[in-house]
């Protein structure tokens, strides 16, 4: 089990100018086995991938690789961006690489071969629920594991907990529907207000989900990662801990 940092934790810094490769010793410092680097806040990627390498290199840190686009288009067809997204992440010297599924059920190919010339022998591969109807629905995620599993494919699972208020789907249900094919878990809690005023807290004992019965419904010794923007470094430490006295 590794326990890593989704950079939106430090959304403050990032809007301030902060680079993801200058994060790294502060998650270092923090306790976290890794950083999970978000595409969206890369501006010069050809400076930025390669910073990201030295730096997971000289702090020892895993890297995950979160990209916000789908497997499959509007249409079905396979996302001809893959590939870029895969070479960036082999720049940087990635672990995991996390995308949505998008529309498979329009897909019409040859699944088995649907991903041939990426190197998913080298990199996991991994699709999460998002808070969208086609990539965020526990039936069509399932359908799509389902199916890769049958044609062979190396492809796993990104649990995150705290999307569930947002497409409003049980998150136990979820977990005892695609436990078998998590490979990684988003922990986040989330506050509902009113009807249509949800909000990601930054606590995760404050929120409606009970985190630690739901890791206990998850396959044990899973990778973790926090994601949620905290205040400031010794709060991101306390929420690390507080994980950390619970898995570990």
């Amino acid at each position: 089990m590794k326990l890593f940092l989704n950079t939106w934790i430090f959304v403050n810094d990032i809007d301030a100018g902060t680079r993801q490769s200058e994060l790294f010793a502060r998650v270092k410092d923090t306790g976290a086995d890794g950083i999970e680097v978000r595409r969206e806040y890369i501006k010069d990627f050809p400076k930025e991938l390669d910073d990201i390498h030295q730096a997971s290199r000289k702090t020892g840190l895993l890297v995950n690789y979160s990209v916000p686009d789908e497997l499959f288009l509007k249409d079905g067809s396979i996302n001809p961006k893959l590939k870029q997204y895969f070479d960036e992440g082999q720049r940087m010297g990635i672990t995991k690489i996390k995308f949505n599924v998008g529309n498979f059920r329009k897909f019409d190919g040859d699944l088995a071969h649907a991903f041939d010339g990426l190197p998913l022998d080298q990199i996991q591969l991994n699709v999460e629920n998002d808070q969208t109807e086609v990539s965020g629905k526990i039936a069509n995620i399932k359908h799509f594991l389902n199916q890769a599993k049958k044609n062979d494919l190396p492809i796993k699972y990104v649990y995150d907990l705290g999307n569930w208020a947002f497409t409003h789907q049980s998150a136990d249900y979820a977990a005892d529907c695609l436990g078998s094919y998590t490979d990684y878990i988003h922990l986040k809690n989330v506050n509902q207000f009113d009807e249509d005023d949800l909000q990601t807290a930054d606590d995760l004992n404050d929120g409606m989900f009970d985190w630690k019965n739901i890791l206990k419904e998850l396959p044990p010794k899973t990778d973790l990662a926090l994601e949620f923007p905290m205040q400031d470094d010794e709060h991101v430490k306390r929420q690390v801990q507080l994980l950390k006295d619970e898995v570990m």
